[in-house]
């Protein structure tokens, strides 16, 4: 009896949120106060995720007036319940289920307040030291240094409890350590943002505890605590755009499935300043509704994904990945082994499993996907993020407008990338049997689960590796207001305002001129944050730091 008591209950965790909206925070929309049909700011943001909390948490110390803009709901630990059926229609565009253009890739991204901060597995990676080198060598970030970011790295890293996990790894993620290390592969530990994490393995669907330090619980009820404003289920639909200006915000009320009320009204945000901050694909997407100037050609494209293939494996004993935290060991191995501009690398990890995305993921359906779940919990699933942006042959996607104007993203799955793709299914089914798989089922149409090493080898070197037979997935969105030295490379300066339109800056991934390598989580922040400082002093008057 003593043990069982001294386990948490969740409905024990205070709601900081809650808290938040009792103390009077001026939130407005959905089921909360109907928004004014006109706000006037000091400065408009459009999104709540890693960019734009971190923009808004350094505008607001510096004194100035701050309204955010997001298109998802409000929600907080509350209504986070480890429920997928719940989560990811509430949580995620499009329900999870946002595709490229063709429908080949099925990307994850967050929308609510929070952004992807609020659902992501809070793996947290500074940007590698190779990436900033060639951004500094081909798009003329000459001030992008290791040295120059590494104090704002470290203020962001210390602002979100962003630590290494000292927390043995859950079984899925150990297997990877076992695999690679049987051969001679070394897998390092995963930083993460959170603090007194439970442990719990349900950080994709809302953190319960509060312990994940996503925006959601750090930098927006900072903000809001100093006066900010906060618009929800509120969509930006266009800037207006008067002589090199924006002179003002459309927005548009929206349901909790992003449809428009018929008796919506629209909403005016007029401002001195506006950052926009919806993330890659929606942050081009604004500007394309708008008709941004774009008089070379660069507006969202070269939006990048590292895409991402993954190997299943059946394991003799349970692996049962959805418990534990999500994604604490990786192995670089085969980026480092790999020159940033030759044949496209990759960095191996493992996911968390939990049944929905697992069996909305891989192959197969009817009586083979259901003796897949029957060993659900014996199953080990690794997944290999290629780092797309480097090459010629790798230059990423283009976001496009459907005709109602929502985005869409058109990403070409090359010959260059696929032999990539192929590539990490053998080095992810090597390390597998290496861990002791008794068999292996590459993510793949065509595949069948093998038995041995040999086996697999011999059978995913003659898959066909082809857009929609060999799975791909994505959680990392990058790139399209791509930053550059001059105006014909990118959308935006290196300051990160637009090189066109003299009061937008922008602050997210779509900065980002390549994929960073690893997951961006850090790299938002930490660039954001030295951003935001330079443009807090530069309106505010006022130097701040997180």
């Amino acid at each position: 009896m003593a043990a069982a008591m001294a386990i948490p209950v969740l409905n024990s965790v205070t709601d900081p949120i809650r808290e938040g909206l009792a103390r009077g925070w001026r939130v407005y929309g959905g089921s909360l106060a109907v928004a004014p049909e006109k706000i006037t700011c000091d400065v408009a943001i459009i999104g709540s995720g890693a960019g734009a909390g971190i923009t808004a948490e350094l505008l607001t110390k510096a004194g100035l007036s701050v309204v955010l803009i997001e298109e998802g709901p409000l929600k907080s630990s509350s209504d986070f319940n480890q429920l997928e059926a719940q989560a990811y229609p509430t949580l995620y565009q499009e329900s999870a289920a946002r595709k490229t253009q063709d429908k080949a890739i099925n990307i994850l991204q967050g929308r609510c307040v929070g952004g992807s901060t609020t659902v992501n597995w809070t793996s947290s990676f500074r940007t590698p030291e190779p990436t900033l080198d060639y951004w500094q060598r081909e798009f003329g970030l000459t001030d992008f240094t290791t040295a120059a970011l590494a104090p704002y790295f470290l203020q962001a890293e210390q602002r979100l409890g962003i630590s290494p996990w000292l927390t043995p790894p859950n079984e899925n993620n150990d297997l990877l350590r076992r695999g690679a290390a049987r051969l001679g592969i070394p897998a390092a530990a995963i930083a993460r943002n959170v603090k007194g994490c439970w442990n719990l393995g349900s950080c994709g669907l809302g953190c319960p505890t509060n312990a994940k330090q996503s925006m959601l619980v750090t930098t927006i009820p900072a903000a809001l605590d100093a006066g900010a404003t906060l618009l929800v289920q509120t969509r930006a639909e266009r800037l207006t755009l008067v002589n090199g200006h924006v002179a003002a915000l459309h927005a548009l009320p929206v349901a909790l499935n992003g449809a428009v009320p018929a008796q919506a009204k629209p909403i005016q945000v007029v401002a001195k300043h506006y950052v926009l901050a919806a993330g890659a694909i929606n942050s081009p997407a604004v500007l394309l509704r708008s008709r941004a100037p774009d008089p070379h050609g660069v507006l969202g494209r070269r939006t990048f994904l590292h895409p991402v293939v993954m190997s299943a494996a059946l394991m003799p004993q349970k692996v049962e990945g959805w418990q534990g935290a999500p994604q604490t060991l990786y192995t670089d191995h085969f980026l480092e082994t790999q020159p940033i501009d030759g044949a496209i690398g990759y960095k191996l990890e493992a996911p968390p499993l939990h049944p929905v995305i697992f069996s909305s993921t891989v192959s197969g359906f009817g009586e083979p996907q259901a003796n897949l779940l029957k060993q659900f919990a014996h199953t080990h699933v690794l997944l290999a993020l290629l780092r797309d942006g480097f090459h010629a042959q790798a230059v990423g996607g283009r976001v496009g407008l459907r005709a109602d104007g929502s985005p869409v993203l058109d990403y070409p799955l090359s010959d260059f990338v696929m032999d990539g793709a192929r590539r990490a299914l053998l080095s992810m089914a090597e390390i597998q049997f290496a861990a002791g798989a008794r068999e292996v089922l590459p993510v793949h149409e065509m595949a069948q689960p093998y038995a041995s090493w040999a086996q697999a080898k011999a059978a995913i070197a003659a898959l066909e590796m082809k857009p929609l037979l060999t799975k791909v997935v994505s959680a990392h969105v990058m790139g399209g207001c791509g930053m550059a030295a001059s105006a014909k490379r990118g959308v935006t300066r290196p300051d990160g305002q637009h090189w066109q339109i003299a009061n937008l800056s922008v602050h997210d991934g779509s900065l980002f001129p390549t994929s960073i390598g690893a997951n961006p989580q850090l790299s938002i922040y930490g660039v954001v944050n030295c951003l935001a400082q330079a443009l807090a002093e530069r309106l505010g008057g006022r130097s701040v730091k997180l």
